[in-house]
C-alpha cells in the first residue's frame, strides 16, 4: 500500500481553462453531422480533432510519484513528457497545486520536503532484490527494469503505477 500524488491546475488557470471551455460550446455547431463527431473540432492540422471538453481536462491530473512504506519515495517522470531533471520537475510542482489520490491538498512545498526525505535510506528495486533473493523474478533483474536516479531522485522506469 502506498498513496500517489498529483499535480492539478491552480484556480486561476482553471478559470482560464473553463473560459475556452464555454467559448467553445457556444461556437458549436448542433448540426447532425457534429453530432455525429462528438462535438469535435480541428486541432493543428486536417487529421487531428479533439472535443472541447477533452481540450479543458488535458493534463489536468498529472500523477507526480507514489509514497509507500519502507521504500524511497518513487518519481514518474512520463518519459520526460513534462520534466526531465530535479529542476524542472520542482518548477512544475511549484506552478500548480498537490493533491494526493484521497484528495487531501498539501502545499508544493511541504509536498516537496516530504517525497526528497521519505525513506532515504528506504528500498529501491535494486537493493530490495539485492536482499531479497528469494523475491527475485528472472526477467526483473534486468537492468531496465529496476529504477533509476536522476539527480538523486529515485525514478520509476513505468509510467504505470498502481
Amino acid at each position: 500500500m502506498g498513496t500517489n500524488f498529483y499535480r492539478i491546475p491552480t484556480e486561476k488557470e482553471l478559470e482560464k481553462r473553463k473560459n475556452v471551455l464555454q467559448t467553445r460550446i457556444r461556437q458549436m455547431d448542433l448540426k447532425p453531422s457534429s453530432v455525429n463527431r462528438g462535438f469535435n473540432i480541428g486541432g493543428p492540422d486536417e487529421w487531428t480533432t479533439y472535443s472541447p471538453w477533452d481540450e479543458f481536462t488535458d493534463k489536468i491530473l498529472i500523477h507526480l510519484g507514489k509514497r509507500s512504506m519502507g521504500w524511497k519515495f518513487c518519481w514518474n517522470f512520463h518519459n520526460n513528457k513534462h520534466y526531465s531533471t530535479k529542476e524542472e520537475l520542482f518548477e512544475f510542482i511549484r506552478s500548480g497545486c498537490i493533491i494526493d489520490e484521497y484528495g487531501e491538498e498539501i502545499t508544493p512545498d511541504e509536498f516537496i520536503e516530504m517525497a526528497t526525505t521519505w525513506c532515504v535510506d528506504g528500498y529501491d528495486s535494486q537493493t530490495y532484490h539485492k536482499e531479497n533473493p528469494s523475491h527475485r523474478v528472472a526477467w526483473i533483474d534486468l537492468d531496465r527494469y529496476h529504477d533509476t536516479y536522476v539527480d538523486e531522485l529515485r525514478v520509476s522506469n513505468s509510467t504505470d503505477f498502481s
